[in-house]
């Protein structure tokens, strides 16, 4: 009898445009217009959280006797593509260029306000 066992998947890492600290406006949704940091990012999902912005509450149980439960806030992922990078000098979102400096390192730059970020 032969073996049903699957091949693994092969992940593909998938290229953002924003990094984890960089200032962002949200374009889309119930927060559009929000600015914020971003805290982390999740290539795999396409996903980022930004402080401040797309905040869940969660009821949480009781883990011991004697304990009371809680209510927690956090912020929940939101999908990159709902984001711009936002110049806080120039106070406007922008897409992202890549161009090569003469030193030769390639870097982000803003198209509406052509701010080098990196």
């Amino acid at each position: 009898m032969r073996s049903l066992k699957k091949a693994p998947k092969k992940v593909a890492r998938l290229k953002m445009h924003v990094k984890k600290g960089d200032t962002v406006q949200v374009i889309s949704g119930k927060d559009k217009g929000k600015v914020g940091e971003v805290l982390s990012t999740n290539p795999r999902d396409s996903k980022i959280i930004v402080k401040g912005v797309n905040i869940t509450t969660k009821h949480v149980k009781p883990r011991q006797e004697g304990e009371t439960g809680q209510i927690t806030t956090f912020e929940a992922p939101v999908h990159s593509s709902n984001v711009m990078v936002y110049s806080e000098k120039e106070k406007v979102a922008s897409r992202i260029s890549y161009v090569i400096t003469e030193d030769g390192k390639k870097v982000r730059k803003l198209k509406k306000t052509g701010e080098i970020i990196d």
